[in-house]
């Protein structure tokens, strides 16, 4: 298990009387302890570092389970966000997070625990609803999960919700507590996928390729659903070799037979990335591409480009099977006909079609 350093811990006042706050400063004994008021904001254009060594414990007065935003004008999946921190020890170039630069340090909410009675009630008050639950949106799944334990308390919990599965996405290697967990039920362990190449010089600190798929493979023998999600497909030359030895690398270790879905959505960023992006990673090649403004505001790759990525990847993963649950990530129903030959016409047809892959895939 790779383990991050923090240097030091904040604690917000009214956060160190949470039981979740206790028990991350039982695994921490040695790391010096700091008490700060609440949300203490970087200064506006600091950017260095984003403070990833430091492990702040807050309370979160939000709405814990909150549906993706998805984006105006694009085919959005309907997935909901279960909000257990933000930002992680590693450091993608890409990151959208880096947007939040005025929130820097490992952001853990903790009174997570305390409102799963609240987000239980939720999903049981609508019992003929598929809830897909996510946890990776703000923050790795697993990264930081040998200190935080989230695993601990949320498969068991959600284990017993028959109308939702909980999915954890990673870019790490780290399956140890969940492998030793007995909770499978309506559980899926996600790994977002690149080239090694990517994975070498945008992805820092995170797990190689193949570390990412043998756990996966490990995961996967001790009866968990799988999922992958290809986001950001970065275009540069040698794309094309280099994703389908990708593929090929993922064929060999997994049984498509229990993959759920895969998911497939290009690099695209907001205009006041690009500044933060250049100036926190200079010299970086990932905006070397044609790029045109979406319906959105974010800055895509030209439509060609993306309908190619998109037909090549699709085109390999239907000849390792020809039921995965392809789909795409904020994308038009023209760019899924044009890419996959198909179209769920709109979000909600989306959430259909994924409902029904986990109504058929999960465990009950």
């Amino acid at each position: 298990m790779k383990q991050f350093n923090i240097s030091r811990i904040l604690i917000e006042e009214g956060a160190e009387h949470d039981p979740l706050a206790k028990k991350i400063l039982r695994r921490l004994p040695n790391i010096p302890i700091e008490t700060v008021g609440p949300d203490e904001l970087a200064p506006s254009g600091d950017i260095k570092g984003m403070d990833k060594e430091s492990l702040r414990l807050m309370r979160f007065n939000g709405e814990f389970l909150k549906p993706c935003p998805g984006t105006r004008g694009y085919i959005c999946c309907g997935y909901q966000i279960l909000n257990v921190g933000t930002n992680c020890p590693m450091d993608c170039s890409y990151c959208f997070l880096q947007s939040y630069i005025n929130q820097p340090s490992l952001r853990i909410f903790s009174n997570l625990e305390d409102n799963l009675t609240v987000i239980g009630e939720i999903i049981d008050s609508s019992p003929d609803r598929i809830f897909r639950i996510g946890t990776g949106e703000f923050t790795d799944s697993l990264s930081l999960d040998y200190i935080t334990g989230w695993t601990d308390f949320l498969l068991p919990f959600f284990s017993r919700k028959k109308n939702s599965i909980l999915e954890l996405k990673t870019k790490t290697s780290s399956i140890e507590r969940i492998i030793k967990s007995r909770h499978r039920k309506r559980i899926v362990i996600a790994w977002s996928l690149n080239t090694p190449r990517i994975i070498a010089h945008q992805e820092h600190k995170t797990a190689s390729l193949k570390s990412r798929i043998l756990a996966a493979q490990k995961c996967q023998k001790a009866g968990f659903v799988l999922s992958f999600h290809f986001d950001p497909l970065i275009h540069y030359p040698g794309w094309g070799k280099e994703y389908q030895e990708t593929l090929e690398l993922l064929e060999r270790y997994i049984d498509p037979e229990s993959v759920i879905w895969i998911s497939l959505g290009s690099f695209r960023y907001l205009p006041d990335l690009k500044w933060i992006i250049n100036r926190r990673f200079p010299g970086t090649s990932i905006f070397n591409g044609e790029f045109v403004p979406g319906l959105d505001g974010k800055f895509r790759y030209f439509k060609p480009i993306r309908v190619e990525m998109y037909s090549k990847l699709s085109q390999r993963l239907k000849k390792w099977h020809d039921d995965l649950g392809v789909y795409l990530c904020m994308e038009s129903d023209d760019i899924w006909r044009q890419s996959l030959g198909w179209s769920p016409e709109s979000s909600a047809d989306l959430c259909s079609y994924l409902d029904s892959r986990v109504r058929n895939l999960v465990p009950d």
